[in-house]
């Protein structure tokens, strides 16, 4: 980790859980003020915006940030929609931070004649779908914020996501959305930039392998998997892209920082991983702290 002089840092997962902060998550934060080492939170819930996130944190114990430490899955899709198509207009269907997102971006509310119908986090009334589908017949793109199916809300609770509300819209319209957020690449480099940092020299922190850990590895970044969120050890396996290093938390990686842990080594971890895997079904890796025990098995993330 030597090489590393930015972080994007993902959130639900992997600074807290249910409200809850996890362990040292405000040590690791603090000491990367304190150490000037630049960092931008990267999320995929495009429902709060940047001013939301940081009363949030400061509720849980992290002070010392602001707005400018946030990039949300609603920014990335305004700052698409603005680049790639100035003069568009959109059809919102979601809370406020992205429809704060996109007055921003100078992208008008259009409920008319829209250029695209964005899909963010919330829930739908029958009615705004049903409206958003006639948009969608007549003319209208489908965007979404993320392609996330499903999002944690509790240990054993879910909650439907922007990706599922776009695939119903899908089905309904026959229309593809085109989906912002983690795992596009557009994601990870707009955030890069907020770090004035090549991307070789920056590392995502996140829980999740399907958007945090793909994207990174994707456009060349470093990714650090941490296990106090949605993938356990055992799920690398199922993987043809692996992290560059697996930690069970970010209390391990700020030792990394600080110089006091044990480097950790991407192969030695797929060791353990596969070992794990050969127990029984529904064996607990002994060295993870934190597992989602789900009634179910849950369906895949993002398509």
């Amino acid at each position: 980790m030597h090489q590393t002089k930015g972080l994007l840092i993902d959130m639900d997962g992997v600074i807290y859980r249910e409200n809850q902060l996890l362990p040292k998550a405000a040590d690791f934060i603090h000491h990367l003020i304190k150490t000037s080492t630049p960092f931008v939170f990267v999320t995929n819930n495009s429902a709060p915006t940047p001013e939301d996130l940081v009363v949030k944190l400061n509720h849980l114990g992290i002070s010392g940030i602001s707005a400018r430490h946030f990039y949300t899955a609603a920014m990335n899709t305004a700052e698409f929609l603005a680049e790639n198509h100035p003069c568009c207009t959109a059809f919102v269907m979601g809370d406020a931070g992205l429809t704060l997102a996109l007055q921003k971006a100078g992208i008008p509310n259009d409920s008319i004649r829209p250029t695209y119908v964005v899909v963010g986090e919330g829930m739908q009334s029958t009615e705004k779908l049903s409206k958003a589908h006639e948009l969608i017949e007549k003319g209208a793109r489908l965007v979404a914020t993320n392609p996330d199916n499903w999002c944690p809300v509790k240990k054993e609770v879910t909650r439907p996501g922007a990706g599922a509300l776009a695939a119903y819209l899908e089905a309904s319209t026959g229309q593809r959305a085109y989906f912002l957020g983690k795992p596009n690449p557009y994601m990870f480099q707009r955030a890069r930039r907020l770090l004035q940092r090549h991307t070789e020299e920056v590392m995502m922190v996140g829980d999740t392998m399907e958007t945090d850990i793909r994207g990174a590895i994707e456009v060349g970044m470093q990714a650090c998997l941490v296990l106090t969120g949605s993938t356990r050890l055992e799920d690398l396996q199922n993987y043809v892209y692996q992290p560059t290093c697996v930690l069970e938390g970010v209390d391990e990686l700020l030792e990394e920082l600080r110089g006091t842990g044990t480097s950790s080594s991407r192969l030695q971890f797929l060791s353990r991983a596969t070992t794990t895997a050969q127990k029984k079904p529904g064996a607990k890796h002994p060295d993870q702290r934190t597992e989602i025990a789900y009634p179910r098995p849950r369906p895949a993330m993002t398509k």
